[in-house]
């Protein structure tokens, strides 16, 4: 069916309320790769078997990540009437006692997770409201989802669809609202107004440069040519970031039609989503969704009967994370090498093939129907000054709950780490956030009231990057963390700079001496030196931030590199070439498993037996290779770590 009308799409919505809000019970099961990576398709599979061969009244959907990746699998239960419930941690055989025990009006609340009497959803004005008639026994005491301290100050603009909707199912997408911004935009807009729109909102890139998104569009617009193309990055390259691949995931029509609104607005009749290879389940819901928005008539030839044609291509990339720079990106799309130019000319005046271009994120396109939907001013509310709306962010690392979150700008750390990410765990104490990805900085302990934004964390050393946050402990070594990203980021250099390529090589050459212990005091003051020339003197941003993790750690973390100089010592115990193993005799049971363990057959003494009470156990420092693999072994804590 091609949709022509605003009736027609009216019919649609219609169409996709059913299968939201059906008039039976629906169990839906997350399908992202977080749930599949612990289980949910088994999950899926269990509960489809049980309604197949008990012939249950009950229906069972996909849908993606609701955020709390760390609980997943997630289900959710649906029935007019009643309140929908979430359950975390659903292995097969706790999903057939869920199911069962919904159906006799019983809630299993070992699992329960939350619940949710109403659906105030950003993108639609009609509230769902179950009406609560039937209360079942089990779910009194049970937090409702705003309640749950994960998301009680969270926003969910970019993620509004994202563990909600069956993302292969268009109908469900429209019945959120989707695609009526795009025939607002072809029927009840001018290309400029659309334009004027976004830059009201305040919409700033979401994929870490933080370009105000309609100054672009207009650029782009304004540009002379006979062709011009719209391009989405969905390359995410940053390690433990996910955002983008979530959003493809779970709701790929939003991006999409975010593009569609785009290109008619800058004038663009082709365009093309970059995605990395390693996304496959990404992959697989973006060719499913363009496939139906091009069979219903938001993509192709004469879209929606407005006159204004657009084709998407879908491009894989190979993983290499300069190519998240645009024109890098662009080059690899051309099948040349993807290694960026200079922008004395900007691409969004010769950019793919030497065409106009312009190129946004996956989180900045889904940013668009709801603007158009909801306008400029509501958008430009939420936020800060100079960073509107929200941003969605990956938090990972030594922190109690992980997960994806979506926070109003400005929020700070403190919230972030400790109202959201429940804190540290183990009783440890924080130590820095790791913010922007492999090209970001390090903040520590005293800034952790930072609003988070573009410019603060720009003038902290850091970024906004893409949205990955790395929360850090005091087991942390700071200049651990900064050879690690600084060995990421020197094999990624596509070479084409010296400064990029050598100036990564030798700091990363640097700081390994300095945790192996060979350091001296003039190499702090030669990182600073090296990190100035490689960020001033590189032609793309890989190489401009490149130095952010060294310079921020010796910023902020200055004395941690001179513990490893001057004394030989890593204060985290990390660094194992200065680290010393030794066995404290008045603890040690002399149970031997230290010397079974250990490789270099640094340990003597003989073990405890019945008839002998053994000889003490020590370790050979000289022979000692520092493996660990004795203090891991012990079960006393008899081996000290110094």
């Amino acid at each position: 069916m091609k949709i022509r009308t605003k009736n027609d799409l009216e019919k649609v919505r219609e169409k996709g309320l059913k299968t939201l809000f059906p008039k039976g019970t629906k169990v839906s099961v997350g399908m992202a790769t977080c749930g599949l990576s612990t289980g949910a398709d088994r999950v899926y599979e269990t509960i489809q078997n049980e309604v197949e061969k008990g012939k249950l009244p009950l229906s069972v959907a996909q849908t993606g990540c609701i955020g709390f990746c760390q609980r997943e699998p997630v289900v959710d239960i649906f029935e007019p009437g009643k309140p929908r419930v979430f359950y975390q941690e659903v292995t097969p055989e706790r999903a057939k006692e869920i199911v069962h025990r919904w159906l006799g009006n019983e809630v299993v609340g070992d699992w329960l997770f939350c619940k949710m009497e109403k659906e105030d959803w950003i993108a639609e004005d009609r509230i769902q409201d179950y009406s609560i008639r039937l209360i079942p026994k089990g779910i009194d005491g049970t937090p409702h989802y705003h309640e749950v301290p994960f998301y009680n100050k969270q926003l969910k603009i970019a993620l509004r669809n994202c563990g909600f909707i069956n993302p292969d199912r268009i109908e469900e997408y429209v019945a959120r609202g989707g695609y009526f911004s795009l025939y607002k935009a072809l029927f009840e807009m001018k290309p400029e107004e659309i334009i004027e729109v976004v830059k009201r909102s305040g919409l700033r890139g979401r994929g870490g440069a933080g370009f105000f998104t309609g100054n672009k569009w207009e650029t782009c617009r304004k540009a002379k040519g006979d062709q011009k193309f719209i391009l989405c990055n969905a390359d995410e390259g940053d390690p433990g970031a996910y955002m983008d691949r979530s959003i493809l995931e779970g709701d790929p029509h939003s991006v999409i039609e975010g593009m569609v609104i785009g290109a008619y607005a800058i004038g663009a009749n082709e365009g093309f989503i970059y995605v990395r290879n390693e996304y496959p389940l990404a992959i697989q819901k973006l060719q499913i969704a363009l496939q139906r928005a091009e069979e219903m008539g938001f993509l192709g030839n004469n879209i929606l009967g407005s006159g204004f044609s657009l084709k998407i291509n879908l491009f894989r990339g190979g993983g290499a994370f300069v190519c998240g720079e645009s024109t890098a990106l662009m080059a690899s799309i051309e099948g040349r090498v993807g290694e960026p130019r200079a922008k004395h000319i900007h691409t969004t005046e010769s950019g793919l093939w030497d065409k106009p271009s312009n190129l946004n994120n996956v989180e900045t396109w889904n940013n668009v129907p709801i603007i158009l939907s909801r306008g400029s001013d509501w958008y430009s509310k939420i936020g800060t000054d100079q960073s509107k709306g929200t941003k969605v962010f990956s938090i990972v690392g030594k922190v109690n709950n992980t997960g994806l979150i979506e926070v109003p700008m400005g929020i700070t750390l403190r919230e972030i780490v400790y109202d959201i990410g429940g804190g540290v765990p183990d009783g440890k104490k924080f130590k820095a956030v790791q913010t922007g990805g492999p090209s970001g900085g390090c903040i520590p302990e005293s800034l952790i009231d930072l609003p988070v934004d573009f410019d603060r964390l720009t003038e902290a050393g850091s970024m906004m990057g893409s949205g990955g946050m790395i929360v850090m402990d005091e087991s942390t070594c700071m200049v651990d963390v900064a050879k690690y990203f600084m060995e990421f980021l020197k094999g990624e250099s596509c070479g084409k700079c010296t400064t990029c390529r050598e100036g990564t090589k030798r700091m990363h050459e640097i700081l390994t001496e300095i945790s192996e212990g060979r350091g001296n005091m003039e190499h702090i003051e030669l990182l600073k030196e090296l990190g100035w020339v490689t960020a001033e003197a590189s032609l793309c941003q890989l190489g401009g931030t490149a130095p952010n993790p060294v310079l921020s750690t010796i910023r902020y973390f200055q004395e941690e590199f001179e513990e490893h100089i001057l004394r030989k010592r890593c204060p985290a115990k990390v660094c194992r070439a200065l680290l010393q193993f030794r066995i404290l005799s008045d603890v040690c049971k002399r149970c031997g498993k230290c010397i079974k363990v250990c490789p270099a057959d640094a340990i003597t003494g003989k073990q405890r037996t019945k008839k002998e009470k053994g000889r003490p156990f020590k370790i050979n420092t000289k022979k000692c290779i520092k493996c660990g693999m004795c203090f891991e072994a012990c079960k006393f804590k008899a081996i000290e770590v110094q």
